[in-house]
């Protein structure tokens, strides 16, 4: 909170320093990482305030550097499986900024010296259900193409969301308490090769489902101000009313219903 109510120009604001303390404390997170530097922000003071076109400024860096985190990431999950690069056969990238074309998919494949041939799919504003979508994406290319490798990679940095504080938009700062940089990336293939593959986890299904009356549950939109977005109040209490129908159509084929057997909490001990 010091550093961010310091560098936004913002410190005059007690009482929604007080609200954003309180955001950060009850997230429990103890450490973020972030592109975005003090010296950046100071050469970019429009990213600094609440609603100033700064759109340029922010493309510049995330066309950039999203694909040169990815690679970071993707290097070593490449290293992990085993496998030269040249048998990727399949790149699927997601992000939620840095919209361009070319796009980060073409870039990655450069960086890392993937094939020319590579089949790749750009994903781009997914939001907090990247994960599960390029999974369920991956999943179907590995198990409908016999011999394929997807590389997987998601890779976000937050230079496209930052920005100061406002009183009427506390939903910003609740992204702004939660969000940091980062990348992952994963190879998803069928058939393992004995000896040489060593698969950690089976996808067994990856599916998504709209719930009722969520309309502008979690909003964002792409203005010269970079992106904003917009989350309901009682964006909790939606998906609690809601996640049981969704666990049972994701596990009853499976003839799962016990939910204790699934989920389960370590209490540690002392002996």
């Amino acid at each position: 909170p010091d550093y961010y109510f310091r560098i936004t120009n913002s410190e005059h604001k007690a009482e929604l320093k007080k609200k954003f303390q309180r955001m950060c404390d009850r997230s429990m997170i103890k450490k973020r990482y972030m592109y975005l530097t003090e010296e950046i922000l100071k050469e970019n003071p429009s990213m600094c305030e609440y609603m100033a076109p700064s759109l340029d400024a922010r493309q510049d860096m995330v066309v950039v550097e999203i694909p040169k985190l990815g690679k970071e990431a993707a290097t070593k999950a490449i290293k992990e499986w085993g496998q030269p690069k040249s048998k990727i056969t399949h790149l699927v990238f997601c992000t939620t900024s840095g919209v361009d074309m070319p796009g980060a998919d073409y870039q990655l494949t450069k960086l890392l010296g993937l094939r020319p041939s590579v089949k790749r799919l750009m994903m781009y504003q997914q939001g907090c259900f990247a994960g599960g979508t390029v999974l369920r994406l991956a999943k179907d290319l590995a198990e409908n193409n016999k011999g394929a490798r997807v590389l997987v990679v998601c890779s976000e940095i937050t230079a496209v969301t930052f920005r100061g504080p406002s009183d009427t938009h506390l939903d910003s700062l609740v992204g702004q308490a939660l969000f940091g940089d980062g990348a992952a990336a994963i190879i998803v293939g069928a058939e393992p090769i004995p000896e040489i593959e060593k698969p950690l986890f089976e996808v067994v299904s990856a599916a998504q489902t709209i719930l009722p009356d969520s309309d502008g549950a979690i909003d964002g939109h792409l203005r010269e101000v970079g992106l904003t977005f917009h989350l309901l109040k009682d964006l909790p209490g939606l998906i609690s009313k809601n996640i049981e129908k969704s666990l049972n159509e994701a596990f009853q084929p499976l003839g799962i219903s016990d939910w204790n057997s699934l989920f389960w909490t370590l209490v540690a001990q002392q002996f």
